[in-house]
């Protein structure tokens, strides 16, 4: 079954008819399969991708590298679990190398994110340093790709 897991992280949209009609499976099969994935915590949601510079939103989005002391028993867990419960934060992950923790935020504007850093994050328990980084332009996203064809005004051809 991870044929429908795999298809509907390509596409949300998708019925259990379509997926059953694509597996050649019966529906109810599909359905019960989507509820059990969803019960399990499998599936944890569905989103839209959308790609907000085609919109009238102001926002900027910032990768944000955290360092931060192991808690006894705990590990990184906890400073995560601080972390992910601010509106402002899409995503946290656990990395290796040279930090701990990658956060993914959005704000209006550059101030927003900074202030956000200095006054929510930084001063954080166990939170040893920060480094902020801006997002200038999304060229793929969860795989899919963005409009990226410009013109080159050295030579007008297309980039």
């Amino acid at each position: 079954m991870d044929k429908i897991l795999r298809m509907l992280e390509n596409d949300a949209r998708l019925t259990s008819a379509e997926i059953a009609t694509m597996l050649e499976k019966e529906e109810g099969d599909i359905k019960k399969a989507i509820r059990e994935y969803e019960k399990s915590g499998v599936i944890v949601g569905y989103q839209a991708l959308i790609d907000w510079d085609k919109t009238d939103r102001e926002y900027v989005s910032a990768v944000i590298e955290v360092k931060v002391v192991p808690q006894p028993d705990r590990g990184f867990d906890k400073i995560a679990e601080k972390i992910y419960h601010y509106d402002e934060v899409k995503s946290v992950y656990l990395m290796s190398g040279s930090y701990d923790l990658q956060i993914i935020l959005e704000g209006r504007t550059l101030r927003e994110v900074a202030q956000f850093v200095a006054m929510k994050l930084a001063p954080l328990e166990y939170v040893t340093s920060t480094a902020t980084h801006f997002v200038l332009r999304k060229y793929k996203d969860m795989g899919v790709i963005y409009e990226a064809h410009e013109t080159d005004e050295r030579g007008n051809c297309e980039i």
